[in-house]
């Protein structure tokens, strides 16, 4: 880890409000080289860097940046949730069958929410999740199947 980026994870946490300690540093800087992983696979970036960390550490962790609005879980049906640092603009995802990619799409209007249903049922919607399924570039190119990624941490 960098000067910059502990000073970056630093201001990102108390800026949401949170204290800064070095396992929140350790996963801020670990969804800055990943975004949209599981909690495992932060847990491994983590303990490269904290080898005395617990994923239990990785898991509060996750969900206070996620109660602090400074982490967007996103739960892509079948799969672990990911995380991730950008929030705020109501973004969408593009997720490949096969392989387990995700990739960020712009909302189509630029503001959120970006759909608007077409019965609110008195609910005052502030935003609105899309995912799209299909398969990413690499996997179409080589014929993988379009069944689902069955280990975790392919998502």
């Amino acid at each position: 880890m960098t000067d910059t980026a502990a000073i970056d994870a630093a201001v990102r946490l108390r800026a949401s409000g949170l204290r800064v300690t070095d396992s929140r540093r350790a996963v801020v800087d670990a969804l800055g080289e990943r975004p949209h992983a599981s909690a495992d696979e932060l847990y491994e970036i983590v303990a490269r860097s904290l080898p005395g960390t617990s994923l239990q550490s990785v898991y509060n962790a996750l969900g206070d940046f996620v109660d602090a609005g400074l982490a967007r879980r996103i739960e892509p049906a079948g799969r672990p949730g990911l995380f991730e640092l950008r929030v705020d603009d109501n973004h969408h995802h593009l997720i490949c069958r096969s392989c387990g990619a995700v990739a960020d799409v712009d909302c189509v209007v630029g503001h959120a929410p970006c759909l608007t249903p077409s019965d609110t049922h008195g609910f005052a919607v502030d935003t609105a999740e899309v995912t799209f399924w299909g398969l990413c570039g690499a996997c179409a190119a080589s014929g993988s199947p379009t069944e689902p990624a069955q280990q975790e941490g392919r998502a």
